[in-house]
Protein backbone atom coordinates (compact mmCIF):
# COMPACT_ATOMS: atom_id res chain seq x y z
CA UNK A 1 0.00 0.00 0.00
CA UNK A 2 1.37 3.34 -0.98
CA UNK A 3 1.61 6.24 1.47
CA UNK A 4 -0.79 8.26 -0.66
CA UNK A 5 -3.44 5.53 -0.46
CA UNK A 6 -2.98 5.27 3.28
CA UNK A 7 -3.48 9.01 3.62
CA UNK A 8 -6.64 8.85 1.50
CA UNK A 9 -8.01 6.03 3.64
CA UNK A 10 -7.25 8.01 6.77
CA UNK A 11 -9.03 11.10 5.38
CA UNK A 12 -11.97 8.97 4.29
CA UNK A 13 -12.23 7.43 7.77
CA UNK A 14 -12.06 10.86 9.40
CA UNK A 15 -14.71 12.18 7.01
CA UNK A 16 -16.97 9.20 7.77
CA UNK A 17 -16.51 9.75 11.50
CA UNK A 18 -17.37 13.42 11.07
CA UNK A 19 -20.50 12.51 9.09
CA UNK A 20 -21.56 10.14 11.86
CA UNK A 21 -21.26 12.88 14.46
CA UNK A 22 -23.39 15.22 12.32
CA UNK A 23 -26.19 12.70 11.73
CA UNK A 24 -28.09 13.67 14.90
CA UNK A 25 -27.87 17.31 13.84
CA UNK A 26 -29.22 16.54 10.37
CA UNK A 27 -31.98 14.39 11.85
CA UNK A 28 -32.88 17.20 14.28
CA UNK A 29 -33.10 19.62 11.37
CA UNK A 30 -35.44 17.28 9.49
CA UNK A 31 -37.71 16.94 12.53
CA UNK A 32 -37.69 20.70 13.10
CA UNK A 33 -38.61 21.31 9.46
CA UNK A 34 -41.63 19.03 9.86
CA UNK A 35 -42.62 20.75 13.12
CA UNK A 36 -42.35 24.16 11.46
CA UNK A 37 -44.62 23.00 8.64
CA UNK A 38 -47.22 21.54 11.02
CA UNK A 39 -47.16 24.58 13.29
CA UNK A 40 -47.50 26.92 10.31
CA UNK A 41 -50.51 24.97 9.08
CA UNK A 42 -52.15 25.03 12.51
CA UNK A 43 -51.50 28.77 12.81
CA UNK A 44 -53.05 29.48 9.43
CA UNK A 45 -56.11 27.41 10.28
CA UNK A 46 -56.52 29.23 13.59
CA UNK A 47 -56.30 32.61 11.85
CA UNK A 48 -58.89 31.49 9.29
CA UNK A 49 -61.20 30.32 12.06
CA UNK A 50 -60.81 33.68 13.81
CA UNK A 51 -61.74 35.55 10.62
CA UNK A 52 -64.79 33.37 10.03
CA UNK A 53 -65.95 33.76 13.62
CA UNK A 54 -65.40 37.51 13.43
CA UNK A 55 -67.72 37.54 10.41
CA UNK A 56 -70.31 35.62 12.43
CA UNK A 57 -69.96 38.10 15.29
CA UNK A 58 -70.43 40.98 12.85
CA UNK A 59 -73.56 39.32 11.49
CA UNK A 60 -74.90 38.91 15.03
CA UNK A 61 -74.25 42.58 15.80
CA UNK A 62 -75.97 43.60 12.56
CA UNK A 63 -78.96 41.43 13.45
CA UNK A 64 -79.01 43.03 16.92
CA UNK A 65 -78.90 46.54 15.43
CA UNK A 66 -81.72 45.76 13.00
CA UNK A 67 -83.90 44.56 15.86
CA UNK A 68 -82.92 47.57 17.96
CA UNK A 69 -83.99 49.91 15.15
CA UNK A 70 -87.26 48.02 14.74
CA UNK A 71 -87.89 48.24 18.49
CA UNK A 72 -87.20 51.99 18.46
CA UNK A 73 -89.56 52.53 15.54
CA UNK A 74 -92.28 50.57 17.34
CA UNK A 75 -91.76 52.69 20.44
CA UNK A 76 -92.07 55.85 18.34
CA UNK A 77 -95.27 54.56 16.73
CA UNK A 78 -96.65 53.75 20.18
CA UNK A 79 -95.79 57.26 21.39
CA UNK A 80 -97.44 58.75 18.33
CA UNK A 81 -100.60 56.73 18.95
CA UNK A 82 -100.66 58.07 22.49
CA UNK A 83 -100.66 61.64 21.25
CA UNK A 84 -102.91 61.41 18.22
CA UNK A 85 -106.62 61.16 18.87
CA UNK A 86 -108.39 58.54 16.86
CA UNK A 87 -112.09 58.16 16.34
CA UNK A 88 -112.08 54.49 17.33
CA UNK A 89 -110.66 54.36 20.86
CA UNK A 90 -110.96 50.56 21.07
CA UNK A 91 -108.96 50.04 17.87
CA UNK A 92 -106.33 52.53 19.06
CA UNK A 93 -106.05 50.73 22.41
CA UNK A 94 -105.75 47.38 20.64
CA UNK A 95 -102.98 48.67 18.35
CA UNK A 96 -101.20 50.30 21.30
CA UNK A 97 -101.36 47.03 23.25
CA UNK A 98 -100.00 45.17 20.23
CA UNK A 99 -97.08 47.60 20.01
CA UNK A 100 -96.44 47.26 23.74
CA UNK A 101 -96.44 43.45 23.44
CA UNK A 102 -93.99 43.60 20.54
CA UNK A 103 -91.80 46.03 22.43
CA UNK A 104 -91.63 43.72 25.46
CA UNK A 105 -90.90 40.68 23.28
CA UNK A 106 -88.18 42.49 21.36
CA UNK A 107 -86.57 43.77 24.56
CA UNK A 108 -86.06 40.15 25.66
CA UNK A 109 -84.82 39.14 22.22
CA UNK A 110 -82.40 42.05 22.14
CA UNK A 111 -80.84 40.89 25.41
CA UNK A 112 -80.37 37.39 24.00
CA UNK A 113 -78.94 38.70 20.73
CA UNK A 114 -76.52 40.98 22.54
CA UNK A 115 -75.42 38.07 24.73
CA UNK A 116 -74.82 35.88 21.65
CA UNK A 117 -72.82 38.61 19.93
CA UNK A 118 -70.73 39.21 23.06
CA UNK A 119 -70.06 35.46 23.37
CA UNK A 120 -68.97 35.29 19.74
CA UNK A 121 -66.63 38.24 20.27
CA UNK A 122 -65.09 36.44 23.26
CA UNK A 123 -64.67 33.32 21.12
CA UNK A 124 -62.89 35.37 18.45
CA UNK A 125 -60.47 36.73 21.06
CA UNK A 126 -59.81 33.20 22.35
CA UNK A 127 -59.10 31.89 18.86
CA UNK A 128 -56.84 34.87 18.06
CA UNK A 129 -54.82 34.14 21.21
CA UNK A 130 -54.64 30.51 20.06
CA UNK A 131 -53.34 31.63 16.64
CA UNK A 132 -50.81 33.97 18.26
CA UNK A 133 -49.37 31.03 20.22
CA UNK A 134 -48.94 29.10 16.98
CA UNK A 135 -47.24 32.12 15.38
CA UNK A 136 -44.80 32.33 18.28
CA UNK A 137 -44.20 28.58 18.08
CA UNK A 138 -43.52 28.84 14.36
CA UNK A 139 -41.02 31.65 14.86
CA UNK A 140 -39.20 29.84 17.67
CA UNK A 141 -39.01 26.59 15.68
CA UNK A 142 -37.68 28.44 12.64
CA UNK A 143 -35.04 30.15 14.76
CA UNK A 144 -34.12 26.78 16.26
CA UNK A 145 -33.86 25.25 12.78
CA UNK A 146 -31.59 28.02 11.49
CA UNK A 147 -29.34 27.97 14.56
CA UNK A 148 -29.14 24.18 14.37
CA UNK A 149 -28.11 24.39 10.71
CA UNK A 150 -25.17 26.58 11.72
CA UNK A 151 -23.79 23.47 13.43
CA UNK A 152 -23.18 21.89 10.02
CA UNK A 153 -21.15 24.91 8.91
CA UNK A 154 -19.13 25.49 12.06
CA UNK A 155 -18.88 21.89 13.31
CA UNK A 156 -19.51 23.30 16.78
CA UNK A 157 -22.22 21.47 18.75
CA UNK A 158 -23.00 24.54 20.86
CA UNK A 159 -25.23 25.76 18.02
CA UNK A 160 -27.07 22.45 17.99
CA UNK A 161 -27.78 22.76 21.71
CA UNK A 162 -28.83 26.41 21.34
CA UNK A 163 -31.12 25.44 18.46
CA UNK A 164 -32.66 22.74 20.62
CA UNK A 165 -33.42 25.33 23.32
CA UNK A 166 -35.25 27.58 20.85
CA UNK A 167 -37.04 24.58 19.40
CA UNK A 168 -38.16 23.44 22.84
CA UNK A 169 -39.56 26.92 23.47
CA UNK A 170 -41.46 26.65 20.17
CA UNK A 171 -42.85 23.25 21.07
CA UNK A 172 -43.97 24.54 24.48
CA UNK A 173 -45.69 27.49 22.78
CA UNK A 174 -47.49 25.19 20.35
CA UNK A 175 -48.64 22.91 23.16
CA UNK A 176 -49.80 25.90 25.22
CA UNK A 177 -52.13 26.86 22.36
CA UNK A 178 -54.17 23.80 23.23
CA UNK A 179 -54.20 24.46 26.96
Amino acid sequence: MEPQEAEELKEHAEHGAHEATMRPVAFTMAVLAVLVAVTTLLGHRAHTEAVLDQNKATDLWNFYQAHKIRANETELAQDLLGVVSLGDKDAAAKVAKSYADHEKKWADELKDEQKQADEMEAEVKRIEAHADRFDLAEAMLEIGLVITSVTLLTKSRIYWYLGLVFSAAGIVSAISAYL
